[in-house]
């Protein structure tokens, strides 16, 4: 009888602590924001506009967590509308044939105090590639609604060419800075 009891403790304890927490990204709070070389010279910058992303976590830390993002790729925005359409073209990501960018980790450890390594698989324009990049983690708070949200600001560069995106080489840079600050929300 009390090994009965003591594995039923157990498996319950076991449950509760590996239970998947899921939170959302809330885009009124978050940006996907990048820069890239212009001649040689300057950078030109811009965002996405629409997107989604979620995090689930086993553990208070998210060490181990699953990060998931999707991009709607038309929604690109430069605030110069010929330059928007001329990236959506097929010289750039071919939006017509390639709607949406992804990105799901594989892992995502700690690397120090407020820091992350993420790994993961980024598909764009029709090519996954092994991509790695740094997150800082800044915390959970409330909000006035009784929300908790927790903040991470993801920052990498990526090849344009390793994903066949190769439109005005010479004039734009082959290398694609980006920022991404996500304010995700904890579901109820």
């Amino acid at each position: 009888m009390k090994t009965l009891l003591l594995s039923i403790v157990l498996v319950a304890s076991t449950t509760f602590y590996h239970a998947q927490t899921k939170w959302n990204c809330d885009p009124v709070h978050s940006s996907i924001n990048f820069s890239v070389g212009y001649l040689g010279i300057s950078q030109v910058t811009g965002q996405f506009k629409k997107y989604e992303g979620t995090l689930e976590s086993k553990t208070a830390d998210f060490t181990d967590s699953k990060f998931e993002f999707s991009v709607d790729v038309a929604s690109i925005n430069t605030e110069i509308e010929a330059r928007d359409n001329h990236l959506k073209s097929a010289d750039f990501f071919d939006v017509a044939n390639f709607k949406t960018m992804t990105f799901s980790s594989t892992s995502f450890k700690k690397a120090g105090k407020n820091s992350f390594k993420l790994e993961g698989n980024m598909t764009m324009h029709g090519i996954t590639k092994k991509m790695t990049f740094v997150v800082t983690y800044g915390g959970e708070a409330k909000d006035n609604y009784g929300n908790e949200r927790a903040g991470f600001t993801i920052n990498g560069k990526l090849k344009r060419s390793d994903f066949q995106v190769n439109g005005a080489k010479g004039v734009v840079a082959d290398e694609v800075s980006f920022n991404l600050n996500f304010n995700f929300i904890k579901s109820k």
